[in-house]
């Protein structure tokens, strides 16, 4: 199947690139309510899949909660803030920063980055944005008794708690295991069931490990991306929304009441992800606002001058559109 157009970007009136993706919508009961593409097809979500993975480092004896629980689930933007957290989750196991493994990385944050080159530093690895999934992985190892040194194998104990974690919430089996950005393994299962894994999280009974990590997200947005970054203006801009994205245009999302949703560009363009991200809001039921107007569209610069933008295709998520190629 060819997956829908969900974006286009026009630049001067004319449509100069399309992007095509799938993406699904679940209601508060639970049914499918909006679709496009194929949802069931297998992906890698990327680091949309670490909200699981820290559901299966508590459950494995991790002792994590608030923003440092949100840093260990989330991509950070290697702010001052973020580093200082993943050194106290590390300080908290006895383990220090060369005990990580995953690679040296600039921050994402173009301000952190340019604070660091001004202070002459460079990429490491305290500042790569899983730097904080890693503390947290190495701290249940600790906790859990399990060797530290070879975690990121996928025949690693806490690998396999988190691949079982992983397809417990999505409802469904790992297809493909890969290698993600950061080093650790990556499971792969469908958008449908990364929306079914996020609606997981938020109807979990309170103090479950779930339902720990989704609050904790909630509760602080800005460690689980970083204080200028689009998920943290979403949860902002929603309260009670839990958002996070994942490389090559991956976005899942959940609320409170059970309403859940999932989103992948097929060519992996990230400019496309949050503008399709908000029109699924809306399709189910979230109120407009100032700033999700302003998220649901990227600006097209043409010299000193915005020409266009990159926003949703019409009526891409409209009720009664077929959503065939």
């Amino acid at each position: 199947m060819i997956n829908p157009v969900l974006v286009e970007v026009e630049r001067s009136g004319f449509v100069e690139s399309r992007h095509r993706g799938a993406a699904i919508g679940i209601a508060a009961d639970g049914g499918v309510t909006v679709r496009a593409g194929e949802p069931e097809a297998v992906i890698f979500p990327r680091s949309a899949n670490k909200p699981m993975q820290a559901v299966a480092m508590l459950r494995s004896g991790l002792d994590l909660d608030d923003e440092l629980l949100a840093l260990a689930a989330g991509s950070h933007s290697g702010e001052d803030f973020h580093v200082e957290g993943t050194e106290k989750i590390l300080a908290g196991a006895g383990l220090v920063a060369g005990d990580l493994r995953c690679p040296a990385g600039w921050p994402i944050d173009p301000e952190a980055q340019q604070e660091v080159a001004r202070a002459g530093g460079g990429p490491s690895r305290m500042r790569m944005n899983c730097s904080g999934k890693h503390a947290a992985m190495l701290a249940t190892c600790v906790a859990a008794g399990w060797p530290a040194d070879t975690y990121l194998d996928p025949g690693h104990p806490l690998q396999l708690a988190i691949r079982s974690a992983v397809e417990e919430l999505a409802g469904e089996a790992v297809t493909a295991v890969g290698v993600d950005g950061c080093g650790a393994p990556l499971f792969a299962v469908s958008t449908a069931g990364v929306a079914r894994a996020f609606r997981a999280l938020v109807l979990a009974a309170p103090g479950t490990p779930e339902r720990r990590v989704a609050d904790a997200m909630r509760t602080h947005p800005q460690w689980t991306s970083g204080t200028r970054r689009e998920e943290r203006r979403l949860m902002d801009a929603v309260p009670g929304l839990l958002v996070k994205c994942g490389a090559e245009g991956v976005d899942a999302f959940a609320f409170a009441d059970g309403r859940a949703g999932a989103v992948k560009i097929d060519d992996g363009a990230m400019r496309a992800r949050t503008p399709v991200t908000v029109a699924l809001l809306r399709a189910l039921g979230v109120h407009d606002g100032a700033e999700l107007d302003a998220l649901s569209v990227v600006q097209v610069r043409g010299g000193d001058g915005v020409v266009g933008a990159v926003r949703p295709a019409p009526g891409v998520f409209a009720p009664s559109a077929s959503r065939s190629p």
